[in-house]
């Protein structure tokens, strides 16, 4: 089976990484995975949320856009 890589393990594997994408490449590369996590959470709660309570807050927001 597989283990835990130990510390030396993850060095490498980081030098490999930074060798691969360069040091500023990497921190787009996790900003995007960031950003798409945050916006998978959100379509989920929105599915997640039941039509009349939904159909609630979607009427709430008409009439407090035609009052502004």
């Amino acid at each position: 089976m597989f283990s835990m890589p130990s510390g030396m393990e993850l060095g490498i594997i980081v030098l490999v990484i930074l060798l691969l994408f360069g040091g500023k490449k990497i921190p787009e590369l996790a900003k995007g995975l960031g950003s798409g996590i945050k916006n998978f959470k959100n379509a989920m709660k929105e599915d997640d949320t039941p039509a009349p309570v939904q159909q609630v807050q979607e009427n709430t927001q008409k009439v407090e856009e035609k009052t502004v």
